[in-house]
């Protein structure tokens, strides 16, 4: 089964080809991290793809997405383009958990895989997952969690524990105590790839039906729940 997976859930832009089932390989992948928003890059990039190994939209049987958490705004670009390419070629959609996703890139590692992409205000978005002779075995929800909060509950694990995502450095810097590695560059990121294969584990949905998945209200709309309280 061929799938197209993105990942627009922070700064760079990912994009994978797979083929999953009894037969997985990656048949092209690519990441950009430019200054330029994915609004900008994304298509064009799938485009890119897509010719470079002889496919079109045609031929790809899924389309996968991770739907959140993550930037809003790249969330939304990620979803609008993943439903306007299903809709238009009646294929169905995979909603990914970006942090699942993440998980997807150790499947040849042995350990406990920290899933952490920054949330601001001293948090992070996070999953946990156990990776074991190649099975991905979630441990927790996705979730919105204090940094110090995060390092209590990791300190219940006594084994190998693996930080990655866009947030991995930030929360390496504030809990490391010998024990949590850090993800090489190669892998630490959100990738295309990651959600391809994490999209396996995921219900087939109809463009209709997908929408991103927010753990926090954003921004503005926080801002003005706390002045609309500080009026009351």
């Amino acid at each position: 089964m061929k799938i197209l997976g993105i990942d627009t859930s922070a700064v760079v832009s990912s994009c994978a080809i797979c083929e999953t089932g009894d037969d997985p390989k990656v048949i092209a992948s690519g990441s950009l991290n430019t200054k330029l928003t994915h609004s900008q890059t994304l298509v064009p990039f799938m485009e890119s793809l897509l010719k470079g190994v002889g496919l079109t939209l045609s031929d790809i049987d899924a389309f996968a997405v991770s739907a959140g958490p993550g930037s809003f705004t790249g969330l939304r670009i990620g979803v609008a383009a993943i439903k306007g390419m299903a809709y238009a070629n009646n294929k169905p959609v995979r909603a990914v958990s970006t942090l699942m996703g993440i998980a997807h890139n150790f499947t040849v590692t042995d350990a406990v895989i920290c899933a952490v992409m920054d949330a601001r205000c001293n948090q992070v978005y996070n999953a946990l997952f156990r990776i074991q002779n190649g099975i991905v075995m979630r441990l927790c929800d996705d979730r919105a969690i204090f940094i110090d909060d995060l390092k209590k509950d990791l300190s219940k694990y006594n084994e190998r524990i693996i930080l990655a995502g866009d947030g991995a450095d930030l929360v390496y810097g504030k809990i490391n105590d010998g024990l949590i590695e850090l993800a090489p560059p190669t892998l630490k990121y959100q990738s295309g790839t990651g959600i391809c294969f994490a999209s396996e584990h995921c219900n087939d949905i109809s463009a209709e039906a997908l929408m991103p998945v927010y753990l926090r209200l954003p921004q503005a709309e926080r801002e003005r729940l706390a002045r609309e309280a500080q009026k009351s």
